[in-house]
């Protein structure tokens, strides 16, 4: 009887596991901070994900929705393994990105004169890290590449037009986001929204936190239970130096580099 219990424990620690894997990539995919979010993103009621979560089942649909409207692998979804996108995101050579010149051998649309025709739009990535801990001093804000993207993919997370990229440093925000993984900033989505995932500046230090407004203060708030919130006091010495730089609408993760 013992051994029974001990081996049904442990295939209800390993559902667990699994489920909270593969449940933590779907709200990766939706950019979703809370259940809630990722509720809206499937266009269901918030007890249905509460459910779920209950039984540790994922709806067969919801991969299908998710992979269909984001444009996000199935495969990366319930195992993550391989690319997170179908296709969505490419990088745009150097070369294509400073002239209309397309090297040798490359695609036609990588072009940024082309890419518009193609469906792309090309984003810019740039120096500046998010610190997702004690802050970067890198924010220099030097464009290093771009990235071309699906348009209409962009256009339901946001405004191409005020998106950038950047790498995140750190690890206060993990599992949702870990180091070195690249954010994608919608810089027109200044609004606090509270609990939304936002790329914050303070002072020369930039951060990705949730974010939280309460009379008086702003609270940055990571994932890592480790790490203490970040209270910045409206009336104090840093309030002339906050700046809310975007909401993070979308990131990646490189299993190789």
């Amino acid at each position: 009887m013992q051994v029974a219990a001990s081996l049904a424990a442990s295939d209800e620690k390993a559902a667990s596991a699994e489920f909270l894997d593969v449940f933590g990539r779907l709200k990766q995919a939706t950019s979703s901070a809370t259940d809630t979010e990722l509720a809206t993103s499937l266009g269901i009621q918030q007890g249905s994900v509460s459910v779920a979560k209950k039984r540790l089942q994922i709806p067969a649909a919801w991969i299908t929705k998710i992979s269909k409207e984001f444009g996000v692998s199935a495969d990366w979804i319930l195992y993550g393994s391989g690319p997170m996108l179908r296709g969505n995101t490419q990088i745009a050579p150097v070369e294509a990105q400073k002239t209309a010149t397309i090297p040798e051998g490359e695609p036609q649309w990588m072009s940024p004169e082309a890419a518009p025709s193609m469906g792309y739009s090309l984003i810019p990535k740039v120096q500046a890290r998010l610190a997702a801990g004690t802050g970067s001093l890198e924010t220099e804000g030097k464009v290093i590449g771009y990235y071309a993207f699906k348009t209409d993919f962009l256009r339901r997370k946001g405004r191409a037009s005020k998106m950038v990229l950047m790498d995140v440093a750190g690890d206060s925000m993990e599992p949702v986001l870990q180091d070195c993984d690249t954010v994608l900033i919608d810089e027109s989505k200044r609004e606090i929204i509270a609990g939304g995932l936002f790329a914050v500046g303070i002072e020369n230090a930039v951060f990705v936190k949730y974010l939280y407004s309460v009379p008086g203060k702003l609270i940055l708030k990571s994932k890592n239970p480790e790490y203490e919130p970040i209270e910045v006091a409206m009336d104090g010495d840093l309030a002339g130096t906050v700046r809310i730089i975007g909401r993070v609408v979308w990131s990646c993760r490189e299993y190789v580099r």
